[in-house]
This record gives C-alpha cells, sequence and structure tokens, in this order.
C-alpha cells in the first residue's frame, strides 16, 4: 500500500529510459508523473505521440546472451524490464536480432503505463527542472530548447552534441522478390533478411551516385559542422570515406548467398556470390514494411528516392519513411554523474538514456531501470545502488561515469569496458562466454545483497 504522504517522482521524457524509469518508480509502490511533450510541442524525428516511440531502427541488436547487447537484454529482462517484456512480445523475425512491431511496441507501452494506478502520464512541456521534488530526467538527444537552457545553467557546461540518422523503411510489395532473396549471414538463425545483391558494376555505379548526391539541409538545427556517432554513420558520409569503406559495413557480402543458385560452397557457384549486399530487416510481424539495414541518411528525399532505387530489388521501392537526420546532444557525464546516475550538484536529481552518453535503445533501457529505481530507493530512504562492472549495465554505468571527460563520446554497450578475466582465454566466443557467466553471477549474488526482485527468464540465449 502506498504511504500518501510521499510526493510524486517527475519522470521528464517519454523515450525508452523514461518509459523505464516510470514503470520501475510505480512498482516500488511511489507515484509517479510521466511529463512528454509529445503531441502539444512536436520533435523533428518522432512521428507519434506514444512514449517509446524507436525513431531510428527497429531492432534492438543481437539476442544471444555472448553478444553485448543480448547479454543487456537478459540482465534486464531477470530485473523485469517492462521495455524489454514489451519488445519480446512484439518481436518479428529479425534473424538473431531482437526487432519489434514499432507501432505495436510503443502503443502498448503507452497503454501499459496509462492504466497503472500510480502513474500519470501529463501531456506537457517542461522549461526548468524542477528543484523541490525528486527528478529522473530522461529527454534525449531532443531535448527541448527551453530545458536545455536550464540544464545549461544548472551544470554550467555547454552540451556535446553529435548528429545521428534514421533509415527508410520500404513498403514489402515493391520489393522484387524474384530478384531480392531471404538469408541470414551464414544462415544463423531464422532467415530473416531480405538481401538485395549487387555486382562490382553496379556497387560501384551506385557509390558514385551516392557520394554525389544532395543533401538536405540542417534547417531545425545550428548550422555548425556535423560531428557525426561513428556506430550511426550516415550512408553517404560512409561512401565519401571510400570505395570499399560500405562494402566492409553495412553491404558487405560475407556469409550472404541466394541458396536460388544451389549449395553455398559450391565451386561452380564461386562468380555468383555478390560483391555488395543490401540488406532489408523486417519491419512489423505482416513484413509489409522493410528497414534499410545501415542507411541512416541525411540526403534530400528526392535523392535517396532517385539513389536507392539504383540498389537492384528497389527499383519501384515504394517509402513509407525516409531517411532523417538529427542533432543528438548529451551531458558530459564523468563531470556530472555517478555510477548510480544521480547527480553530485543535486542528490534529488537522476538522469538516463542518450542524454547522459549511452548509446542504444537497450542502454536507454538500463539506464531507465537504474536511475528510476535510486529514485526510488532514494525517496524511500534506501542506499543507492550501482551493479557491478562485471554486468553490462555495471560496466556501462561505470564507464560514462569515470572516462576522462575531456574525450567523453557516447558508449554503447561492448565487452572491451569488462574488467579482465582471471586468465586470458583467446577465443573471443569462449571469452565473451565466460564474460556472460560471471555477470549472471554476479548479478544474482547482487540482487540478493541489495533485496531487489530477480525474475528468472526464459528467454535465456546461449
Amino acid at each position: 500500500m502506498t504511504d500518501q504522504r510521499i510526493q510524486p517522482i517527475h519522470v521528464i521524457g517519454g523515450g525508452l529510459a523514461g518509459t523505464e524509469a516510470t514503470w520501475q518508480i510505480a512498482q516500488a509502490g511511489i507515484p509517479v508523473v510521466l511529463h512528454e511533450m509529445r503531441p502539444v510541442k512536436v520533435s523533428p524525428a518522432h512521428h507519434s505521440e506514444h512514449v517509446a516511440e524507436l525513431v531510428c531502427s527497429n531492432s534492438f541488436g543481437a539476442k544471444a546472451t555472448d553478444r553485448a547487447s543480448g547479454l543487456l537484454h537478459e540482465e534486464l529482462r531477470q530485473l523485469g524490464s517492462v521495455v524489454i517484456a514489451k519488445a519480446d512480445e512484439h518481436a518479428v523475425p529479425a534473424g538473431g536480432a531482437l526487432a519489434v512491431d514499432r507501432g505495436v511496441f510503443s502503443r502498448d507501452l503507452t497503454a501499459t503505463l496509462e492504466q497503472h494506478p500510480l502513474i500519470e502520464l501529463r501531456r506537457d512541456e517542461v522549461t526548468t527542472i524542477p528543484t523541490d521534488r525528486t527528478v529522473v530526467l530522461t529527454t534525449g538527444p531532443l531535448t527541448s530548447d527551453a530545458l536545455a537552457v536550464d540544464l545549461r545553467q544548472f551544470t554550467g557546461q555547454d552540451y556535446m552534441s553529435f548528429f545521428d540518422a534514421a533509415s527508410p523503411i520500404v513498403v514489402g510489395e515493391s520489393i522484387d522478390r524474384d530478384f531480392a532473396f531471404m538469408a541470414s549471414r551464414y544462415d544463423r538463425g531464422e532467415a530473416a533478411y531480405l538481401n538485395c545483391p549487387m555486382n562490382r558494376e553496379q556497387y560501384l555505379a551506385f557509390w558514385q551516385a551516392l557520394c554525389a548526391a544532395e543533401q538536405a539541409e540542417l534547417k531545425d538545427f545550428e548550422q555548425e559542422t556535423a560531428k557525426f556517432f561513428e556506430g550511426c554513420l550516415p550512408i553517404e558520409e560512409m561512401a565519401r570515406r571510400g570505395e570499399d569503406t560500405m562494402r566492409y559495413g553495412p553491404l558487405k557480402p560475407v556469409g550472404l548467398f541466394d541458396k536460388r543458385y544451389g549449395a553455398f560452397d559450391d565451386p561452380a557457384n564461386k562468380d555468383k556470390k555478390p560483391y555488395a549486399v543490401v540488406q532489408l530487416r523486417q519491419e512489423d510481424k505482416g513484413g509489409q514494411l522493410w528497414n534499410m539495414v545501415g542507411f541512416q541518411t541525411n540526403l534530400r528525399w528526392g535523392e535517396q528516392k532517385r539513389v536507392f532505387r539504383m540498389i537492384p530489388g528497389l527499383e519501384n521501392a515504394e517509402f513509407v519513411r525516409m531517411g532523417v537526420m538529427h542533432r543528438n546532444t548529451f551531458i558530459n557525464s564523468p563531470e556530472l554523474l555517478s555510477s548510480a546516475l544521480q547527480f553530485h550538484q543535486r542528490a534529488n536529481l537522476f538522469a538516463a538514456g542518450q542524454l547522459v552518453g549511452t548509446e542504444g535503445y537497450t542502454a536507454a533501457c538500463a539506464g531507465g531501470w537504474l536511475a528510476g529505481t535510486n529514485a526510488a530507493r532514494s525517496v524511500l530512504g534506501r542506499s543507492l545502488v550501482s551493479l557491478p562492472v562485471t554486468t553490462m549495465m555495471g560496466a556501462l554505468f561505470e564507464f560514462i561515469s569515470s572516462a576522462e571527460p575531456k574525450h567523453f563520446q557516447p558508449m554503447p554497450p561492448n565487452f572491451g569496458i569488462f574488467p579482465a578475466l582471471p586468465q586470458r582465454i583467446r577465443n573471443k566466443r569462449e571469452r565473451y562466454g565466460k564474460y556472460r557467466d560471471r555477470s549472471f553471477a554476479d548479478l544474482h549474488a547482487w540482487v540478493a545483497a541489495n533485496q531487489i526482485r530477480l525474475k528468472q527468464s526464459v528467454f535465456a540465449i546461449a
């Protein structure tokens, strides 16, 4: 039963981090107000008013727990993440990745929060950070101008920034299935990607057109030299870095072969192996929409249609969403936050999501879980928690709170930030498996020591 004397915690921003934080606070028995400015005020990247809208890809990354994203998925499942639970519920075929039907996913999460008796979803723009109550700041990369000014004044620092972009989405019926073929790389998992192969002549023509295509103006943002985050380069920026850059990136042909030609390893098919491959990932359960993997872009919409229809199989492509580009901003977390995601300057203020310099959907969920959990614990008079650095969550938040501030850039989940194992293991797959085993063991010990409920997951994938 909720203590009526407890004042609500306020979460500002209804993205993935804000959604997760709100849920964890309410599950702790504390009333919470989630402020989301849409649709009162729109953002340049969103298309709906629903919480937890996925504005770029619909993929949460690899599912296997010996992969960084998959390990983070599983840690969150065991900790009772509502976002990952809904992602599992609304998953669509994506080979070895966890991808969702983004529309159904965000609508369901919105309804789930609205139906919780301790959650109030308030549609308004917050222009200043409240100081008289506990607040979780999850405004993401597109913090409104007024709130950004207030945050800048509070921290005494300018934002750091980089430019992020979203890929186009194509109508499935408009893809030439006589040419495009279904396969996952090396036949791992179910065949869940549509693949459009290119020979050398087709690839070079496409590369040259892409390099010469006209970009859209950044009308809604400061006119400054764009600093791109290396993990999400616009495809035209990648092309300009060299003739073969895309072939070693999203268009790499390795492990992909059209089985209509016969066996992959048949010497007779040597010349039929593609020079480059464009992959499309299923967006919805019905397979009506397909996302162009790795094709984040800031090209003008007319140029996108012209150039992308040069891809074999997409000559008649119908686009339901063109690629867009927007500026991401983030705070210098190593100087401002603890590994509990609490501001050093203000004990009742927490933050999570891309705003703090984590990269990717699952990392945003993880930050929301931790910031929401700690906001609730602070109100209940309990000590704050930080996860063991041998877990993916713990390693990630330890990094963003202790990295070199001068060179701080957003960090995705990865095994490179893990403490070394006691014994060196050369085999990467085996080493990552050991990281996973250590993470699960330490997570179970940690939840027992901190009296945190642990949900036994049935989704673990070795």
